[in-house]
């Protein structure tokens, strides 16, 4: 498996545990990124879903089409960490809404024909992935001489997502 595909499976299944992104608009005026729950489907790969609301500035900043996103990810115990670029756009699909939904979901709408629900779609693109290694074996080895960057080097790279 290549560097590459070892990092991309590596942030994939991070976020399937943890969820929990910062999702916010390139060039959006007011520049603030949103904690948000990401959703996708399979063991990798695109899309990646976003329950939301009329009425967050996010979502009406997509309402008229595609707009130049960024997501950032860490998961919870601090192994991997993402920045990943794509492309975000309300895409309320009744086919897909009724794949993703849940009881987790369903406790914010007023059922999935809720007036109110955004379902925002983000198309992933470029992105870089880094691994964290800070161990206790690593630190030993820090202390026996050994040079972190040699250890390092395939931890972190630039991957396509899509």
């Amino acid at each position: 498996m290549s560097k590459e595909a070892d990092l991309a499976e590596k942030f994939w299944k991070a976020l399937k545990s943890d969820r929990t992104v910062m999702l916010g608009l390139v060039d959006h005026e007011n520049g603030r990124a949103q904690p948000m729950t990401a959703v996708f489907e399979g063991d990798h790969s695109g899309p990646i879903w976003i329950f939301s609301a009329s009425g967050v500035d996010l979502v009406e900043a997509v309402e008229g089409g595609a707009h130049d996103a960024i997501l950032h990810f860490a998961s919870k115990g601090h192994d991997v960490f993402a920045t990943v670029e794509g492309q975000m756009r309300v895409d309320n699909d009744l086919e897909t809404i009724d794949r993703l939904w849940n009881p987790f979901i369903a406790a914010w709408y007023e059922g999935k024909d809720d007036p109110k629900l955004r379902l925002l779609r983000f198309e992933p693109g470029d992105a870089q992935i880094w691994l964290n290694e800070n161990s206790l074996f690593a630190g030993v080895k820090m202390m026996l001489g050994a040079d972190p960057k040699k250890d390092y080097k395939d931890k972190a790279g630039e991957v396509r997502l899509q």
